[in-house]
């Protein structure tokens, strides 16, 4: 994964309660200490962290491997469920690409919005590509998980896309091999090289360059640019900066001052300032980012009079507020409401 801070839909943990399920783990057990609640499973719109699914990945494998289904079955299952439809605009744009290699540039180019958490790669050679998966900085623990889910569910696009089972020239792991070789041959079609020096999947150099049966470069084009607009809007919730910018939008009338936000952080506002313009960010920047964003909310959608936008904005008069809204956007705050 590029950017651990990065959040992620619901999704894929959706996915893993249900294969958690199927096989006798109660949802509120999967669940268990990821600071995630049932509600927000059946939430289209949530987003959650990257550590809090690592958790989820806990808890299966903890509940499931004295049962006798290990890390290598669990990962493979779990890796087969994951569909273009699951992936919502990130799947459509690849499934909209020319070619099942313009669709992996796709795909890797935003895997930010996806289930992964491994670092995927791209090599190409005269007569094959070779996609590399490494799980980076995740526990080692869950290594055999994470690649192995990974590189089924690249089968599974890839069949998608393809509309047919796209062969696989070889499958090399870095860990030994396990007593039990059948799951590897039903997803792969062939038994893997253990004990490699890297994780990966060898694909020929036709296969990736046959013409995809869905292939619309215009919608490809305004799929994509979806694509970075989302990814674009979860990495500005990142970081020390999107903690600031949350916690800024729980009390929008009275907005902590950064001596407040810094002391709830435990740590001194000259620190808080450093962390921030680090990030290319400050207190001042994120305070106007909250107020724009709201009152933009407010004005066209709710349709609130401008005082009392004013007024839960946190500005002492109308005048205030409107001089901060022409600074913003160079037009007076009635212009939306017209």
């Amino acid at each position: 994964m590029s950017d651990w801070t990065v959040r992620r839909g619901i999704a894929s943990v959706r996915l893993l309660c249900a294969l958690a399920l199927e096989h006798g783990l109660a949802v509120e057990r999967s669940l268990t200490g990821t600071g995630i609640a049932i509600a927000q499973l059946d939430d289209p719109a949530a987003e959650i962290e990257a550590v809090q699914e690592l958790r989820v990945i806990r808890n299966l494998l903890a509940a499931l491997q004295p049962a006798g289904l290990g890390a290598t079955e669990l990962g493979l299952a779990a890796g087969q469920r994951y569909h273009l439809t699951t992936m919502g605009i990130w799947g459509f744009a690849m499934a909209s690409s020319p070619t099942l290699r313009s669709a992996l540039q796709v795909g890797l180019r935003y895997v930010d919005l996806t289930y992964s958490i491994s670092r995927i790669t791209l090599e190409e050679a005269d007569e094959h590509c070779r996609l590399i998966v490494d799980a980076g900085s995740a526990p080692p623990e869950l290594e055999a998980f994470l690649v192995l889910r990974d590189m089924a569910a690249i089968q599974t696009l890839n069949r998608e896309l393809m509309s047919e089972r796209v062969p696989v020239e070889a499958v090399s792991l870095r860990w030994p091999a396990p007593a039990r070789l059948d799951a590897f041959e039903q997803v792969f079609g062939l038994r893997p090289q253990f004990d490699a020096p890297r994780n990966g999947l060898v694909l020929a150099r036709r296969v990736i360059d046959a013409p995809l049966p869905q292939a619309n470069e215009l919608t490809r084009r305004a799929l994509e640019e979806q694509c970075r607009q989302l990814l674009a809007r979860r990495r500005s919730r990142a970081g020390l900066s999107g903690r600031v910018r949350d916690r800024l939008l729980q009390s929008p009338s009275a907005m902590p001052d950064m001596e407040q936000i810094a002391a709830e952080l435990h740590m001194s506002s000259r620190h808080l300032r450093r962390l921030l313009a680090a990030e290319g960010s400050s207190h001042r920047a994120l305070v106007d980012e909250v107020r724009q964003m709201l009152a933009e909310e407010l004005l066209s959608t709710a349709r609130m009079k401008m005082d009392e936008v004013a007024q839960r904005l946190g500005y002492a008069e109308r005048a205030s507020f409107a001089h901060a809204y022409k600074r913003w956007k160079g037009v007076s705050p009635r212009g939306p409401r017209r």
